[in-house]
């Protein structure tokens, strides 16, 4: 009899409770660093915590992997239950996540560490996937063998309404921040090859910025998955959430459109009023 299994992930998936809860996904918190102070991602510590730090202190909150050390307990728990894992990271560009994860994994044959090579909810479109597979039957070396095929397919990006987070994270420099604000451009970060990259800039306030984003977003996939996509944001005011999701719903490309609320990891890099619309291509 095959062993069941088990989906992981790391915390910065952007997981929902509804999409943990019908998946049965187990999700192992990033730490997130206030000055001296350690948190761990989504339990104790809210990306609300990271902007009221970042205003008061004008520094960024940091995050970490767990230790291979860690992840390797946390797959011994689940293999001595008698399952296989299929272990969701974020992509190694970005982290040391993966590498840790792979560490820990060594000679454990029913271990299946996935370069997601992907953040947020891009992640998260790998993860849906592999459980759609899991209740058809499919095993779980045949689903990251799958999930693999899939990987180069997702396409993330997010629009934001400052570069301050970015600049403040060494991300850009003071030159580009400044010129960016001064003309008040609104730029796409898209994830290409598991690492981030500035896309097409626009001008003016975000409101108006997110529906021409969307637009050349989806023009750009003529052919997409239509399963699913997600909306993923930072915004407090839910109108251009809103408005953005039947926007997406209009074009009658996805047979549902998610939204979630990005996380620590989103938030420390991108700041708020970040939005961002994620697919699959086919």
């Amino acid at each position: 009899m095959a062993n069941k299994i088990k989906i992981i992930a790391d915390s910065t998936c952007d997981l929902s409770t509804e999409i943990k809860e019908k998946y049965d996904i187990e999700v192992h918190p990033f730490i997130v660093n206030l000055g001296d102070k350690s948190f761990r991602d989504g339990v104790d510590i809210k990306t609300n915590d990271i902007f009221n730090y970042y205003k008061s202190t004008g520094k960024l909150s940091k995050t970490a992997a767990a230790s291979p050390a860690e992840y390797e307990e946390l797959f011994k728990k689940w293999t001595e239950a008698g399952y296989d894992i299929l272990f969701f990271t974020i992509s190694s560009g970005f982290s040391a996540a993966y590498n840790n994860a792979c560490i820990a994994a060594e000679g454990m044959n029913n271990v299946y560490v996935i370069e997601s090579a992907n953040l947020s909810t891009g992640i998260l479109l790998e993860i849906m996937a592999a459980g759609d597979m899991i209740a058809s039957g499919m095993g779980a070396q045949e689903i990251a063998a799958a999930i693999a095929e899939i990987v180069p397919k997702v396409r993330a990006s997010f629009v934001i309404d400052t570069l301050e987070f970015l600049w403040k994270g060494g991300r850009c420099s003071g030159v580009a921040a400044l010129g960016a604000n001064l003309l008040k451009l609104k730029p796409c970060i898209e994830v290409v090859d598991g690492k981030m990259s500035v896309g097409k800039k626009y001008r003016g306030n975000i409101d108006k910025v997110v529906p021409q984003y969307i637009k050349d977003r989806l023009d750009a996939s003529p052919r997409v998955v239509k399963r699913r996509a997600f909306i993923t944001h930072t915004f407090d005011d839910m109108k251009v959430v809103n408005d953005a999701v039947n926007q997406v719903k209009a074009t009658g490309k996805f047979d549902e459109v998610l939204v979630t609320k990005a996380g620590c990891t989103i938030y420390t890099h991108c700041g708020p009023n970040t939005l961002g619309v994620l697919f699959i291509d086919e």
